[in-house]
């Protein structure tokens, strides 16, 4: 069964900013001749994308693929509508959106039959195996040409969806609170029904838009050789409690400069909802934290807002999650939780913003493939500066391919994937296991792996995988985990992992949270959707 991209409020923003003849059925025989004009109002200075497409590529294209008149036609108008701009791709190859469609398209469809050469080429450009531009014009209308078959078909029932769907992937720059006045204004649609476990981030929209307007709050001092904690008396403890009254962690309006029993309550929240084990301590990292202005807040809501309309439905069962930037993964049944679980996450995830895959393999006492890039980039120099560097980590050849050897460490204790990993088919070859590091779960800032996801608690997912398989008791589980003996074992029914990343969302305590930009992936975005930015 297809799940459909859920239409936005974001959707409805972008069809605003933009010239759209609406006299005409997109469901009826009008719809599949019906061009949209060529929008001149998109130019190079306040076009989300700096890339241009030639009219020609896209003519060419169509009698290439020869493709239908009614195709044909929404891949016209799709493009006039944004002039002409890329919508997938950009200078530094695919772009967040395009990211998200991927994701939600394999999560969504039976790829079996996909378009093989096109699958090739993203998973390239994805794993930068591939110059950018190469075959750029035709990967770019190509996945144009899938949204748009995959869009119309998805909401075919909605007479609406071809004006959306030519307006669904962002196309220009906005004030940012110009367009959180859009957003805010009410009209299109929610989406809470996509993701309710991280909430409508929409009245937070409202609340800090309207502080923004207002000026934002003052600026607190900062000395980073300072610390307060309750008991303490100072001019910037009063700062910190207005602070705190503007944005609803402090109740009241005692602006007094002592640092008592409520002000320390108000600290631990604020800082467990910014990434940070509550210690009711201010330090100077705190205090800049409660230094961004408003407007900042604003436009992390707008970025975090663009990127959730591309998670598909939830499913009805089972559902693992991990929020990458919260260093947390989240095990739902339905609406119901069934744990949290921290994890470490990669130093780095160039493109990973959000993909998914199904979890169908658990491997005790696994093997460590190494990564080619690690046996270039350190196994190697490595064995040059010691011949015995491979015996002594345990370590060994098995082949070689292209010229360089094929390295795997035999399990064991000094195994980074630890007693046991988690496979879940995917484009990043990122899967969840142990770890031999455990000390590193006791920071706020977990992000220190290769690219694969630590979990805390690796027997507790095992068991949690195996329970519906009787023959895998909780004895036997921690019996291979510790053989020594590398074993792949089926799960009998596969669970969803969606891998997301938000760094603004409602936490099931009912607040907003709002944690560092760990990839720089919103930085990117918001120098595209506004025209000035913040972040």
């Amino acid at each position: 069964m297809k799940k459909a991209l859920i239409f936005s409020v974001f959707a409805i923003v972008l069809i605003a900013g933009c010239k759209f003849r609406t006299d005409h059925n997109s469901s009826g025989d009008s719809a599949a001749q019906y061009v949209t004009p060529r929008n001149n109002d998109i130019t190079p200075a306040n076009a989300y994308n700096s890339l241009f497409l030639d009219t020609k590529d896209v003519e060419q294209f169509i009698t290439n693929q020869k493709l239908d008149t009614n195709l044909a036609n929404r891949l016209r108008s799709f493009y006039n509508a944004r002039n002409f701009e890329y919508a997938w791709l950009d200078t530094s190859g695919l772009n967040e959106q395009a990211y998200g469609f991927r994701s939600l398209y394999d999560y969504s469809v039976d790829t079996s039959e996909t378009n093989k050469a096109l699958e090739y080429r993203l998973n390239a450009l994805m794993n930068n195996e591939q110059d950018s531009t190469t075959n750029i014009v035709k990967t770019e209308l190509q996945l144009t040409q899938r949204f748009i078959t995959y869009f119309l078909n998805a909401h075919k029932d909605d007479k609406d969806a071809v004006k959306i769907m030519e307006h669904y992937v962002p196309m220009q720059k906005y004030d940012v609170l110009q367009l959180a006045d859009i957003v805010t204004s009410g009209k299109g649609y929610h989406s809470t029904d996509i993701h309710n476990m991280y909430g409508d981030l929409t009245k937070e929209l409202e609340k800090y838009t309207a502080i923004a307007k207002k000026g934002s709050w003052d600026t607190i001092p900062v000395d980073k050789k300072k610390k307060y904690k309750k008991g303490d008396t100072s001019a910037v403890i009063a700062a910190i409690k207005h602070r705190l009254q503007v944005t609803g962690e402090l109740a009241g309006q005692d602006t007094t400069g002592v640092f008592d029993d409520a002000l320390e309550a108000a600290v631990n929240q604020f800082e467990g909802t910014h990434g940070h084990t509550p210690k009711g301590i201010i330090t100077d990292t705190l205090i800049r934290e409660m230094n961004a202005p408003a407007v900042t807040i604003v436009e992390k809501l707008l970025i975090n807002m663009e990127r959730m309309r591309w998670i598909p439905p939830l499913p009805q069962g089972r559902l693992i999650m991990v929020n990458i930037p919260e260093f947390m993964l989240h095990a739902w049944n339905g609406k119901n939780k069934d744990f949290d679980m921290a994890v470490v996450v990669g130093k780095e995830g160039k493109g990973t913003t959000s993909f998914s895959g199904d979890l169908n393999q658990v491997v005790f006492s696994p093997y460590w493939n190494l990564p080619r890039s690690i046996i270039k980039e350190e196994v190697l120099p490595a064995i040059r500066r010691n011949p015995n560097y491979l015996s002594s980590h345990h370590m060994e050849v098995t082949g070689e391919r292209n010229g360089v050897p094929v390295i795997r460490q035999v399990p064991g204790k000094d195994n980074p994937l630890g007693r046991v990993k988690f496979l879940f088919p995917n484009n990043f070859n990122i899967y969840f296991h142990d770890t031999n590091q455990k000390e590193l779960f006791n920071k706020d800032q977990r992000a220190y792996s290769h690219g694969c996801i630590r979990l805390a608690d690796p027997v507790k997912m095992a068991n949690y995988l195996l329970h519906d398989q009787p023959e895998w008791t909780a004895e036997k589980i921690d019996s291979a985990m510790n053989s020594g003996k590398e074993k792949y074992v089926r799960v009998k029914h596969p669970v969803p992992v969606m891998i997301t990343y938000y760094t603004t969302w409602i936490g099931a305590d009912g607040q907003l949270h709002v944690v560092e930009d760990i990839y720089d992936h919103d930085r990117k975005m918001a120098a595209k959707l506004f025209t000035v930015r913040q972040l």
